[in-house]
């Protein structure tokens, strides 16, 4: 338990953090499924929208945060990499 005010004020911030930040991550995952779902199923236009999508929440994620700047950045590649796979 916090000692001091400002312990207990750090205490609340960083549970609203971590539920955000939860909530970001969960998210960043839905849509990475659903992308490689579209590749696995040979969908090329839906995987297209789904990598677009998935991009835009990695540089949301790392513009707040969430995860690091080059994290996104190397998510983002071998995401693109698999499109680029395809046929």
């Amino acid at each position: 338990m916090a000692n001091t005010k400002s312990a207990e004020r750090r205490m609340r911030s960083s549970e609203r953090r971590r539920l955000r930040n939860r909530a970001v991550k969960s998210k960043l995952s839905r849509l990475q499924k659903a992308y490689l779902a579209a590749v696995e199923a040979g969908k090329k236009d839906e995987a297209g929208k789904a990598l677009k999508e998935a991009h835009s929440a990695f540089d949301k994620a790392a513009k707040r945060g969430v995860v690091h700047r080059a994290t996104a950045n190397r998510k983002k590649s071998r995401l693109a990499v698999r499109l680029n796979k395809m046929k």
